[in-house]
């Protein structure tokens, strides 16, 4: 089993000034954070981070500092995904991946291929890529479920596809997958709320949101589950529980940039069609923060 990705991830924001561009300081500062905390491998132009939102530009330039801040103390994962698998391919082979231990690929969105069309997708990808591939199966987001059966086909075709983050907050199919993967193949829990339970279940890990803004006590978690010491986790796991209902309650990053604005990390600034969190959730996560 790749040991690289065993344990947290976190999917990094990207923070914004006021003036909507991006706070290399305040990223430079959340990478340190994470780094000092007991983080595993950080996450690079996720969904969390905004990506869709970033020119080439800036997301070479938010590669840049991470890359740098980072230098080769923790693993690197890129996001590049999406629905136009030729737009993908071209990505993988123009983006300097020198820095980078593996791409995240999300299932293609609004398209709504069939499993066949994904398994394809996805094929392309492997063959394009000179690094490994972390499948990421977030129906919510893409409106397409991608069924068991083909994530286990890809993982047992394709030797660089190393694992799935799978967040369909569906319990029965991350067991589905745990039972059948081949035995390398890395299930990882893109669910905050579910990722010690499928952890204790044979699961290698989480790539979290939450866990950016609580690396310390978050990878301590995981790392327990882990080590099979699941009374103590779950310790933590309540501990957590209501921030992490929090963040997702209005809409992610909004509400991990609350939290983030809360521990004066970074502003709570996101780029339309996202808006800020509201007041109330505001208050909500500053009151946990100082109880916490």
């Amino acid at each position: 089993m790749n040991s690289k990705f065993l344990g947290t991830g976190v999917a990094l924001v990207t923070p914004f000034n006021s003036d909507l561009s991006v706070d290399h300081s305040a990223l430079a500062n959340i990478v340190n954070f994470n780094i000092d905390n007991g983080t595993d491998y950080l996450v690079i132009c996720g969904t969390t981070g905004e990506s869709v939102t970033l020119s080439k530009q800036e997301k070479k330039e938010v590669i840049k500092t991470i890359s740098e801040t980072n230098n080769g103390r923790l693993p690197l994962v890129l996001g590049i995904g999406g629905s136009n698998t030729a737009a993908i391919i071209e990505e993988i082979k123009t983006t300097d991946l020198s820095n980078i231990d593996a791409i995240l690929s999300v299932s293609p969105y609004y398209s709504k291929p069939t499993q066949e069309g994904v398994y394809q997708h996805f094929k392309a990808i492997s063959e394009a890529s000179p690094i490994d591939v972390i499948l990421y199966n977030v129906p919510g987001r893409t409106s397409k479920n991608m069924e068991t059966e083909t994530t286990i086909r890809l993982a047992n075709d394709f030797k660089n596809i190393i694992g799935v983050k799978e967040a369909g907050n569906n319990v029965s199919q991350y067991l589905e997958l745990l039972k059948n993967k081949p035995e390398d193949f890395l299930i990882i829990s893109g669910d905050d709320d579910l990722a010690l339970g499928i952890v204790l279940a044979g699961g290698a890990g989480v790539i979290s949101v939450i866990g950016q803004a609580f690396p310390k006590e978050f990878s301590e978690m995981i790392r327990l589950g882990l080590k099979d010491e699941g009374k103590e986790a779950y310790k933590l796991h309540y501990k957590l529980m209501d921030v992490i209902g929090y963040i997702f309650e209005e809409n992610n990053p909004a509400g991990i940039k609350a939290v983030f604005e809360a521990l004066n990390l970074c502003q709570d600034t996101v780029r339309l069609p996202v808006v800020p969190a509201s007041n109330q959730l505001k208050e909500k996560i500053r009151t946990f923060i100082n109880k916490f």
